[in-house]
């Protein structure tokens, strides 16, 4: 069934599903790090990139958790979502097993839109801001058109067995060479970034190795460029001065707390700079996807 809409959300009518998801797998990982798979077809069917769920997390916790979505099979209607454990409701979660149910609220909220006319994507994820960055790439190689770079850092050990890449990327740093394998077996340029001295990993940002691929751009190639990002709030902040360092078009989907997450308790509300002005907007429903330069727009502003 679908959630309720009240009448002043008309838009996210009937696009919001509560199901019943029951737990096919749960990987556990350095660092507090988890990867679960859920099966609930309803948010499998409809969910696209930047968009998340909100989970029951334990029968004794009434309140859902939001967790981004990292990879969906519509075919097969699961879910698949990575979260590290920060407080006692994603704690209860991790202790969760396979063949148990739990309440999938979703999907929410307002996903990416990449352009046709600028299909270098750049891909930036940090930590937990990995997940839509995963999803957003197999999306995009569903269309040739499209040549996406991701760029993922993070300041604990990967969810994943890093290994040397073999597809070339131009301009990056000699020794810069991890890669993700998912990412990897789907053609995927992908580069690791961190500062714990992981091998193979660019020691620095996410922002940081993605300014010496642009510099190795030449400016044609660099008006084709997009660039999509999600992560800690510095890291948001960092992406947006890239873009406009490079007078490029930027969307970020942000991370905040929510209660309810269908747009109704208003707790989650970040100021947009807008033409109009600035004006509060929910993460949840009008967002979590938001145009980097409308959210951090600069010393001028």
């Amino acid at each position: 069934m679908t959630a309720p809409a009240s009448p002043q959300h008309p838009a996210h009518r009937g696009s919001i599903f509560v199901e019943d998801g029951e737990i096919i797998s749960h990987e556990h990982h350095e660092g507090e790090q988890h990867i679960l798979w859920v099966r609930a077809p309803l948010c499998a069917e409809h969910a696209r990139a930047g968009m998340f769920a909100h989970l029951t997390c334990d029968p004794a916790l009434p309140m859902r958790r939001p967790l981004s979505i990292m990879r969906v099979n519509r075919q097969q209607g699961w879910v698949q979502f990575l979260y590290k454990v920060v407080g006692q409701g994603t704690r209860l979660l991790a202790t969760r097993q396979p063949g148990e149910s739990l309440g999938v609220l979703g999907p929410i909220g307002q996903g990416f839109e990449a352009d046709p006319a600028r299909p270098r994507s750049l891909l930036l994820g940090g930590g937990v801001g990995i997940p839509p960055m995963v999803f957003l790439a197999d999306q995009l190689r569903a269309d040739p058109a499209f040549s996406p770079l991701a760029i993922l850092g993070s300041e604990v050990p990967f969810p994943f067995r890093s290994r040397p890449s073999r597809i070339l990327v131009p301009g990056l740093p000699e020794g810069v060479i991890a890669t993700m394998p998912l990412l990897e077996d789907w053609g995927i340029p992908t580069r690791l970034t961190s500062s714990q001295g992981y091998a193979g990993c660019h020691d620095g940002f996410v922002t940081d190795l993605a300014r010496y691929w642009l510099d190795a751009l030449t400016p044609a190639q660099r008006g084709e460029v997009q660039v999509f990002g999600c992560g800690p709030e510095p890291m948001l902040e960092a992406i947006a001065t890239l873009a406009r360092d490079y007078g490029l078009p930027a969307s970020i989907a942000l991370e905040e707390y929510m209660a309810c997450a269908v747009g109704g308790c208003a707790g989650c509300v970040v100021k947009v700079h807008t033409p109009e002005g600035p004006a509060m907007k929910r993460v949840c429903v009008d967002g979590p996807v938001f145009d980097a330069a409308q959210i951090y727009p600069g010393p001028t502003a």
